[in-house]
C-alpha cells in the first residue's frame, strides 16, 4: 500500500510518516506540506492513498481530493482532521473520499482504515456522518470561493482578478452568501462558515 502524506504541519506530517513507516505493508512514498506540492508529487510518484488533512494554504484537502478524484481516478483518498465540522464531512462524503478520520483517533483505528479503504471500504464514523447528514451546506462553490478570499482581507476587484469574474458578480456572489447565512457582512458570514466547515 503506497501512501502519500499530505499536511502543512512538518511535526504532524512526520510524526503520521514515521508512525506509518512501522506497518509492514504500508510504504510512505512521500510527504507533501499543501495540495499544491501533492499534485506535484503525483506527477511522478506511484501512490494508492493520499491520506490528507483539510485546512491548508493555496489548496485545501477537499480541493485536492477533486483534483485527485478527476486525474487520477485509480487513487484512493483519506481525510484527518482535527474538526469534526459538519460541512467538513458532508463535502468529504458528497466527493470521492473514501475515509473521514479525526486526528485524535487511536494509530490502530488510522491503520486499520487506511486497510479498509485499500479494499474498498469507506471508513467514516458513524457519529461523524450523522452530524453531517443534519446540516445541509447553502453555499455554492462559486460563493465559497470569493468568501474564502475575502475572509483573507482581499477586497472586491482582487477577488474579481483571482477568479476571473466581474466585480458586479463577486459583489452578487458575497451578498448571496451574507443572506444565506443570515450574516451582517461577509467578515461575520466567512466567520459562520467556516465554524460550519463549509468554508
Amino acid at each position: 500500500m503506497k501512501v502519500l502524506v499530505v499536511e502543512d504541519q512538518a511535526l504532524v506530517r512526520n510524526a503520521i510518516a514515521a508512525l506509518l513507516s512501522l506497518e509492514p505493508n504500508i510504504d510512505v512514498v512521500g510527504e507533501a506540506e499543501d495540495g499544491q506540492q501533492a499534485l506535484e508529487m503525483l506527477n511522478h510518484c506511484d501512490v494508492d492513498i493520499v491520506l490528507s488533512d483539510i485546512e491548508m494554504p493555496h489548496i485545501t484537502g477537499l480541493e485536492l481530493a477533486q483534483i485527485v478524484e478527476t486525474r487520477y481516478p485509480h487513487i484512493k483518498f483519506v481525510i484527518m482532521t482535527t474538526f469534526s465540522r459538519a460541512g467538513y464531512i458532508r463535502r468529504a462524503m458528497e466527493s470521492s473520499v473514501k475515509g473521514f478520520i479525526l486526528k485524535e483517533a487511536p494509530s490502530e483505528y488510522l491503520i486499520n482504515a487506511l486497510k479498509k479503504v485499500s479494499v474498498g471500504q469507506k471508513v467514516i464514523d458513524p457519529e461523524l456522518a450523522m452530524n453531517a447528514l443534519d446540516e445541509k451546506d447553502p453555499l455554492s462553490d462559486k460563493e465559497r470561493k470569493a468568501l474564502r478570499l475575502a475572509s483573507e482581507g482581499l477586497k472586491t476587484s482582487q477577488i474579481a482578478q483571482q477568479l476571473f469574474l466581474s466585480d458586479g458578480t463577486v459583489r452578487n456572489y458575497l451578498s448571496e452568501a451574507i443572506a444565506k447565512l443570515n450574516a451582517t457582512n461577509r467578515v461575520d458570514a466567512a466567520r459562520i462558515a467556516r465554524q460550519k466547515g463549509w468554508l
